[in-house]
């Protein structure tokens, strides 16, 4: 099935931010809310967000669609969480983690939706209950775990 419109304009906004935030983790090791770069890779994961909510490919709401929404509120609890103090010495983790987690919710459909429309005429999976997704999704949450924790130990590192 083709992309429509909306799809192309979320799939490109979708892969500007990932290629962004690859940036902003390679140079920072983190989500610098104070890099424009992070600005930007936040914004443009927003409206991708809110741009998967009006896709229906399988006629539905799905998990997709409940990712949208994580993402949607880890990013407004993570720029309230670094505009406060009340958090103490947890605030640059707890930030760091509502903003890293938006990547884990970011490659969990793309991995989906490259798995199941590639290639074009004999896509890798037929379902969403097939093995390699399963696998494929194992992999990107365990890379992720592997990730924040460096990301966290390297935070307790950093002067504040």
């Amino acid at each position: 099935m083709p992309l429509s419109p909306l799809g192309i304009f979320h799939t490109v906004l979708a892969m500007s931010a990932l290629f962004s935030v690859a940036m902003l983790l390679w140079q920072d090791k983190r989500i610098n809310f104070e890099r424009a770069l992070a600005k930007f890779y936040l914004a443009a994961t927003l409206l991708t967000a809110f741009s998967a909510l009006a896709i229906f490919r399988h006629g539905a709401p799905n998990a997709a669609h409940g990712l949208a929404v994580l993402t949607i509120v880890a990013i407004t609890v993570g720029i309230l969480a670094s505009k406060v103090s009340f958090l103490g010495g947890v605030q640059k983790y707890f930030v760091e983690l509502c903003f890293s987690s938006t990547v884990l919710f970011h490659l969990l459909p793309t991995a989906t939706e490259i798995l199941t429309r590639f290639p074009l005429d004999a896509p890798l999976v037929a379902s969403l209950e097939a093995p390699l997704l399963l696998k494929t999704f194992a992999t990107i949450v365990t890379v992720f775990l592997v990730m924040l924790g460096l990301q966290m130990n390297w935070l307790r590192t950093q002067q504040s």
